[in-house]
């Protein structure tokens, strides 16, 4: 008998350790799809979680929270992970980016697919408050933190039928505009303190 029990317990802890491919949020139930690329695991869908404030639904239409998740803004989103998860970096990102496979569909795969990222193109809501690009891009916050109004994060356009994916870099802020911490970008949280 007890060599039964062992044998049950075994299995139970094989399963659940390969297993471990989605995550629950116990604030909300929300359900999400996991992916471990490089040994950081990665949520592999946009966070859901509503915030008190700081968040929005695309349009402020909540039929869009299921397919492409809340819009945060940056001081929302540093904090907004489930318990023992957290924003990833900026380097952690560009970790991702190195190590895409576009021909496997790492990015955008079908969200049935193990292996992807499964880009959601949730689009984003500016400083001034406009929501653009739906279905366009997917604009993602780091943790990485530029000065007191902006920092970094990582997009994802389709722009003319051809993807375009990077980082933001700081170098770049007095050409371009978008690292603003008041826009709402999406958000994407890794396992870890």
């Amino acid at each position: 008998m007890k060599k039964y029990f062992a044998v049950l317990f075994i299995s139970a802890a094989a399963v659940t350790l390969y297993g471990q491919t989605k995550l629950r949020d116990q604030r909300d139930g929300y359900l999400y799809k996991t992916i471990s690329v490089q040994g950081v695991t990665w949520m592999a869908e946009n966070l859901r979680f509503k915030t008190p404030q700081g968040s929005a639904y695309f349009d402020n239409n909540v039929s869009n929270l299921d397919k492409f998740g809340m819009l945060y803004e940056w001081k929302t989103a540093i904090k907004a992970c489930p318990p023992g998860w957290r924003l990833p970096t900026g380097a952690e990102y560009q970790a991702l980016l190195n190590n895409n496979n576009e021909e496997k569909g790492t990015w955008n795969g079908k969200p049935a697919d193990p292996n992807s990222f499964g880009i959601q193109l949730g689009g984003m809501q500016d400083h001034e408050g406009n929501f653009t690009e739906l279905d366009e891009a997917a604009y993602f916050w780091t943790a990485t933190e530029y000065d007191r109004e902006n920092a970094e994060y990582f997009s994802y356009m389709l722009v003319t039928d051809k993807t375009v994916v990077d980082v933001s870099r700081k170098e770049d802020m007095a050409d371009i505009h978008g690292a603003e911490k008041t826009n709402k970008y999406s958000v994407r949280c890794v396992k870890g303190k």
